[in-house]
């Protein structure tokens, strides 16, 4: 177990290494285009020349990219072009902004998504088998900004109930939270339910809880001790990886309730060109990715003790 967390980790910082590499290049191999994003389209090539000077670009590429990456594990990303303010002080309150939002989505959305897809699974062909499946796919086939669009139309501007954005001008206000949260419930839970509800079918066909039912054990006690634990494997590990699409994948969400979050902040930084936000949002949205990636690999191998049995025996 402690090799397989190992060689794991080990992937991700080679992960991590290449995609800083790749986007130190992209972005900071052109060194006069980095100037000009800096000073502005206007600004001459003497002063575009003296800047890279006394920055330190004309030395050797490596040598600053070394300075960078070590600048980056420190937490310090440079100052933004747009918000002429250090990266650290707008990423950081943004994706805890995200994550407040990617919290509440988790906390409806996993216990929504599991007993539904649990419940589907124990009475395969069911009515309420064949409502989640039609409920799973026309949700998770509408995409957010429609969803969005629909459920403002019906609780801010026909009910009046909640209201149409959610950019926390006054202070927290939950109410701000509802419609983006439950876009991003509505849009995911079906994925998730459908993933536990073919899990635990393929569970309850299985030959030793047809066994355990033959023997007489009563059939709750079966499905609680024995099919439940077995079938939220798999989900287990979809969820997981849910965590990368919540911090990077929400930028439609909030830029469309004005949320000032990850996403926002990614969106705005791409469409001004803010190479240095650029920079610091990438290597954030691949360290999640990677980190998703590297907890769901280890806690799948947890759980199944079948893989554990199978890594000690080679």
């Amino acid at each position: 177990m402690l090799m397989l967390a190992a060689r794991r980790f080990g992937a991700m910082v080679l992960i991590m290494a290449v995609i800083s590499l790749l986007l130190f290049v992209i972005f900071e191999s052109d060194k006069l285009a980095v100037a000009g994003k800096v000073l502005g389209p206007y600004s001459s090539l003497e002063q575009r020349e003296l800047w890279l000077e006394k920055e330190g670009y004309n030395r050797p590429f490596l040598v600053r990219y070394g300075e960078w990456v070590s600048n980056a594990l420190r937490g310090d990303f440079g100052r933004s072009i747009r918000f002429k303010a250090p990266v650290s002080e707008l990423l950081w309150p943004r994706l805890a902004n995200t994550g407040i939002l990617a919290g509440f989505v988790f906390l409806l959305m996993v216990p929504l998504s599991l007993t539904l897809g649990v419940l589907a699974g124990m009475r395969e062909g069911s009515a309420l088998d064949r409502l989640l499946s039609l409920l799973s796919v026309v949700t998770t086939s509408i995409p957010e900004f429609a969803s969005a669009a629909v459920l403002v139309a019906l609780f801010v501007f026909e009910l009046g109930w909640l209201p149409g954005t959610s950019s926390m001008t006054g202070g927290f206000d939950w109410t701000q939270l509802v419609l983006p949260v439950g876009v991003l419930v509505l849009y995911d839970f079906g994925y998730v339910a459908r993933m536990t509800r073919a899990s635990m079918v393929e569970v309850m066909t299985s030959q030793y809880i047809r066994t355990a039912i033959l023997k007489g054990l009563p059939r709750h006690r079966v499905i609680l001790r024995h099919a439940l634990r077995n079938a939220l494997i798999a989900p287990f590990t979809v969820i997981m990886l849910q965590l990368n699409w919540l911090l990077s994948g929400v930028i439609v969400v909030e830029v469309f309730f004005a949320y000032k979050g990850f996403g926002a902040l990614l969106y705005d930084a791409a469409m001004f060109g803010d190479i240095y936000l650029i920079e610091a949002c990438t290597m954030v949205a691949v360290f999640v990715a990677v980190l998703s990636q590297f907890l769901s690999d280890v806690g799948y191998t947890m759980l199944n003790p079948r893989i554990r049995f199978d890594r000690a025996g080679a």
